[in-house]
C-alpha cells in the first residue's frame, strides 16, 4: 500500500489526508477515524488497500486533535467543523461517499447532506455508550439514511450497540461474526476473515455506485 499523506488546514488546526488513489476512479470514499484510534485502524487500512483496484479512491482523514497529539477528542461540532473544512478542499471529479468508524461514522452521517454525498459507510456505528442504551445516537444514522443509501457494518459483540439493537430501517446492516467494536475477534477465530468480511460488505455496497 502506497498511501500519500498530506496536510490540510482547518479552523481547528492542521489535519491530514491519507490517500490511496484508484487508477481510474469512479468514486471517492473519505473515511474518518474513531475517538480511540486513528487512520491506521485495521478495517480502514484494509479498505484503503483493497478498494482502489475497484475504482474507489480512498481518503482517510485524521482529525486535528489527534494530529496535535491530544488524547481526548473534542465535541461533535468541532469534529464536524474540521471535517467540513478539510473535505471542501477535495476535488469533486467523481461522486463522494462519506464514512468512517465509530465517531467518524457519526461525523459522516451528520454532514452527508451538506457535502452532497451519494452514500455513507458506517463501521462500528456507536449507537450508544456501553451500558447506556437509553442515550441513543440513532437519530444521526436515520437522519442520513432517510436521504441516501447508508451501510452499517457492525461487530456481533459490539458493546456500543450490537446488530440486534438496530431497528429495521432504510439503512443496510451487515454483521461481522464474533467481532467487537474494534472488529477484533476472540482467540481461536480468524481476524483476517473478520476484516475480509468488512471489505466484502463495503465493496458490495459501493459496487453499483458511480457507474
Amino acid at each position: 500500500m502506497t498511501s500519500v499523506r498530506s496536510t490540510v488546514s482547518t479552523p481547528i488546526g492542521d489535519a491530514a489526508f491519507w490517500t490511496d488513489e484508484a487508477d481510474e476512479p469512479r468514486l471517492r470514499l473519505v473515511l474518518g477515524h474513531g475517538a480511540g484510534g486513528g487512520p491506521k485502524a485495521a478495517d480502514l487500512e484494509a479498505l484503503s488497500r483493497e478498494l482502489p483496484a475497484q475504482g474507489v479512491t480512498v481518503v482517510r482523514f485524521e482529525q486535528p486533535w489527534r494530529l496535535a497529539g491530544k488524547k481526548v477528542a473534542p465535541r461533535p461540532p468541532v469534529l464536524d467543523e474540521a471535517w467540513l473544512a478539510a473535505l471542501a478542499t477535495l476535488p469533486r471529479d467523481v461522486p463522494l461517499v462519506l464514512g468512517g468508524r465509530s465517531s467518524g461514522a457519526r461525523v459522516a452521517c451528520r454532514t452527508a447532506a451538506e457535502l452532497d454525498a451519494v452514500a455513507v459507510v458506517c463501521l462500528a456505528f456507536p449507537l450508544h455508550l456501553p451500558g447506556k442504551p437509553q442515550a441513543s445516537r440513532l437519530p444521526e444514522l436515520t437522519g442520513a439514511a432517510e436521504k441516501l443509501p447508508v451501510l452499517v457494518v457492525q461487530g456481533e459483540r459490539d458493546t456500543f450497540g450490537g446488530p440486534d439493537e438496530f431497528p429495521s430501517g432504510p439503512h443496510q446492516l451487515v454483521t461481522i461474526a464474533g467481532a467487537d467494536h474494534g472488529m477484533k475477534v476472540l482467540k481461536g477465530q480468524s481476524q483476517r476473515a473478520a476484516i475480509d468480511a468488512v471489505v466484502a460488505a463495503v465493496s458490495a455496497f459501493l459496487a453499483p455506485l458511480g457507474e
